[in-house]
C-alpha cells in the first residue's frame, strides 16, 4: 500500500493535478515547512504550500534522486536548481490507513537554499491569494 501511496505523490510531482493533491491530504494533515518554525495545520494551508512548492521546485530539473520507505511513510531525497542554487532536500511523508497523507515535513540544504526557497514561496503564496 505504502508504494501506491507514494507513486500517487509522484504522479502529482509530475502532472501537478492539484485535485489529486487535494484528495490526498486528510482534514487534519499537518505540514512542516523548512522556512516556517511552527507546524501548519490543515488541509487548507498544507494544500496551498504543497501546491505552492510544486509550481517553485518543481522545474525542469527537480528529480528524485533516492527514497526510503517504512510501513505508513516515506522519506525522499530530491535535488534541483533554483537561479542557479543548488538545492538538495528531502520530503518525509506520512499516511493513514486511508492512504491519505497526515504529515508532510520538508527540509532543504544549504542555508543559500533554504533561503531562496523561503523568497520563492512567499512570492508564489503571496501571487496564489490575489483574485484572478
Amino acid at each position: 500500500m505504502n508504494s501506491e501511496n507514494l507513486q500517487r505523490w509522484y504522479d502529482f510531482v509530475e502532472n501537478h493535478n492539484e485535485s489529486a493533491l487535494s484528495n490526498m491530504l486528510a482534514d487534519d494533515v499537518v505540514f512542516h515547512s523548512p522556512v516556517v518554525h511552527t507546524p501548519q495545520v490543515g488541509k487548507a494551508i498544507t494544500f496551498a504550500y504543497l501546491a505552492s512548492a510544486g509550481k517553485v521546485l518543481g522545474g525542469d530539473d527537480f528529480e528524485y534522486v533516492s527514497e526510503y520507505l517504512s510501513d505508513n511513510g516515506a522519506v525522499i531525497e530530491f535535488m534541483t536548481t533554483i537561479d542557479g542554487i543548488k538545492v538538495d532536500g528531502i520530503d518525509m511523508i506520512t499516511w493513514n490507513n486511508e492512504g491519505k497523507i497526515t504529515e508532510f515535513k520538508v527540509m532543504v540544504r544549504p542555508l543559500k537554499a533554504v533561503n531562496k526557497v523561503h523568497e520563492m514561496m512567499g512570492l508564489m503564496l503571496q501571487k496564489m491569494q490575489k483574485p484572478a
